[in-house]
């Protein structure tokens, strides 16, 4: 997905989150509160960081957008 978003948009880097906010729709693989952050830039390898989130649905999502920026900002900062 962010693959797909950075060659659209032709940009230099893109981020894409999917999970599971819940209340329900969780899995014995995937439990509510689990979500996938990735970032892809250009020349370099996506990179995707599952992570797991058990809170209410607003604060999980606070907390994937939080962790998408700190992850494109941590990139910002190595290049």
């Amino acid at each position: 997905m962010a693959e797909g978003a950075r060659t659209r948009a032709k940009t230099t880097y893109a981020l894409a989150t999917t999970g599971i906010a819940g209340p329900a729709g969780g899995s014995l693989d995937k439990p509510v509160g689990t979500v996938f952050v990735a970032l892809a830039a250009a020349n370099c390898e996506t990179n995707v960081l599952p992570l797991f989130f058990p809170s209410d649905r607003q604060t999980f999502k606070q907390l994937a957008a939080q962790a998408a920026l700190d992850l494109l900002r941590k990139k910002l900062i190595r290049d």
